[in-house]
């Protein structure tokens, strides 16, 4: 939903007058909240009753961001007259509009998946131009949450803070929690920086080993739903984590982002249009249709990507954003000043 935003603003853009609503996954309807782009946010709820409320709405044309088979047979079940998805994905009957596919249209396959969505729209008629950075938009409530809970693990009302990311969907994508508390306890004691660790609803396989391994060097926050997330990142300084949903709220956070990759391809899955260092595998990626790629080899696993390695890259862009800092701004504030970087 963050790499839905782009393809939003830049719709609204072109076409204010548009009513563009949303159809998404409850757990993550906070990614649009405060986002005046978006008219109305629709819940997916039950098969029959989610199609009911899209029917209701008379849609004149639906695009399937997802392609899978659910999102097909809702599409279909919307009665929209335009239906519109990418060639070749399940269910391709049921859409009136087939878009080509990134190799296709872009006449490349190293497209960044921001790319990719917005393709459908691009195909419909949005003209071609820059795109959009991510957006998310903290909500105060949220925020003075956020703040509450640090402060009660010692994190005072604006501390630098950096927040940790350890968790990854898959075990081959997590940077061992070890060398995370390394990276803590160095941003402590060089730098001044606390670290905050995230420990979100699929990070359970590392939660003991973060609380047992960091517990010492970091405040471990385990239950944000979503919109305290977003609050707690757009108030760090720096976040430093494996690829994964997080890393790209940090992004459309504005925030300097290292984000470490491994069986998963930085060409299309890299931090959107903000300050950001990679430190990868160097896997070599086989691409397949959509945004996905298939890992073929790497020269090494995740596991030996060293310290010294996600150290000197916080350290590259820690000085690059203090430099673009404006003169006299408060080096503790959460509204660094970033500049764009699209690679």
């Amino acid at each position: 939903m963050v790499l839905e935003t782009p393809a939003i603003a830049a719709l609204h853009a072109w076409r204010p007058d548009l009513r563009i609503c949303a159809l998404v996954e409850p757990w993550c309807a906070a990614v649009l909240e405060g986002n005046s782009a978006v008219s109305e946010v629709i819940l997916s709820r039950g098969f029959v009753e989610t199609a009911g409320e899209l029917r209701r709405h008379h849609f004149p044309i639906v695009f399937n961001q997802h392609g899978g088979p659910r999102s097909a047979l809702l599409t279909a079940a919307s009665g929209s007259p335009v239906r519109v998805c990418w060639s070749g994905y399940q269910y391709s009957f049921l859409y009136n509009v087939h878009v080509p596919d990134k190799q296709e249209f872009f006449g490349t396959a190293d497209v960044h998946t921001v790319e990719h969505r917005i393709s459908q729209f691009y195909w419909a008629g949005l003209p071609r131009g820059p795109i959009p950075r991510t957006q998310v938009f903290p909500q105060t409530d949220a925020a003075e949450t956020v703040t509450r809970a640090l402060n009660e693990k010692g994190i005072a009302r604006g501390a630098a803070y950096a927040v940790l990311q350890p968790g990854a969907r898959l075990p081959a994508m997590r940077w061992p929690v070890e060398k995370f508390a390394e990276i803590a306890r160095w941003l402590r004691e060089s730098r001044g920086i606390a670290s905050v660790v995230n420990i979100g609803r699929g990070d359970a396989e590392v939660a003991a080993e973060v609380r047992h391994s960091m517990s010492d060097c970091a405040a471990v926050m385990d239950s944000l739903d979503v919109r305290e997330l977003i609050a707690l990142i757009a108030g760090a300084r720096l976040f430093v984590g494996n690829d994964s949903g997080p890393a790209h709220v940090a992004a459309a956070a504005g925030r300097p982002s290292v984000v470490i990759f491994s069986t998963t391809n930085p060409k299309e899955w890299h931090p959107w249009r903000t300050e950001h260092r990679i430190i990868h595998t160097g896997m070599v990626f086989e691409s397949r249709r959509g945004d996905k790629s298939i890992a073929a080899r790497a020269d090494r696993t995740i596991d030996s990507i060293g310290i010294d390695e996600v150290r000197a890259a916080c350290d590259d862009l820690l000085a690059v954003v203090t430099a673009a800092r404006p003169a006299g701004e408060d080096q503790s504030s959460a509204r660094d000043t970033v500049r764009d970087k699209s690679s």
